[in-house]
């Protein structure tokens, strides 16, 4: 049961969880944004997304790589080795770079906090926890029961269905 599960262990429903906030191009702001703090590992990176984003989005090392070797390309991060593996920093190019996209850079920080609300964010991971415990319930038992109760189960989903709608439109 998802609920006994705890918070950030497991992905809290199925197909949202690697939902990437950031349009074409925007990694490289908040990539370039982490590695202004501290220098930082890739794994380091994926899991600092994976942490503001409260679980909700991983980025895979398909994207978190090949993005890090953009920036190195570009002049606006260096790679050093430490411990058999690449540590990247931010160069001054790097910085400047930031410094002139400011307004830009805070636009995709404050997409990512609107993105993962974390006022709710508890609430809402539980809700969807929940959606996938009803459509696995009745995907495992649906298919045997009479179609009575299949009707009834049907105007029950419906009708939650139109109330959540209606208070998602308030």
């Amino acid at each position: 049961m998802f609920r006994d599960r705890p918070f950030g262990r497991e992905r809290f429903f199925r197909g949202f969880g690697r939902e990437s906030p950031f349009s074409k191009g925007d990694l490289k702001y908040v990539v370039l944004d982490l590695l202004k703090e501290k220098p930082r590992y890739g794994y380091e990176i994926i899991r600092s997304l994976e942490e503001r984003s409260h679980g909700f989005y991983t980025p895979s090392p398909g994207v978190v790589y090949p993005t890090l070797q953009m920036l190195e390309e570009m002049g606006y991060a260096s790679a050093s080795e430490r411990d058999g593996k690449k540590i990247y920093t931010i160069t001054d190019e790097g910085r400047k770079f930031l410094s002139e996209q400011k307004d830009f850079t805070d636009e995709v920080k404050s997409h990512m906090k609107r993105h993962w609300n974390p006022e709710n964010i508890g609430a809402f991971a539980q809700t969807m926890a929940e959606f996938g415990e009803l459509a696995s319930m009745v995907g495992r038992r649906g298919r045997r029961i009479d179609s009575g109760k299949m009707k009834r189960i049907r105007e029950v989903v419906s009708s939650a269905s139109e109330e959540i709608k209606a208070i998602l439109e308030e």
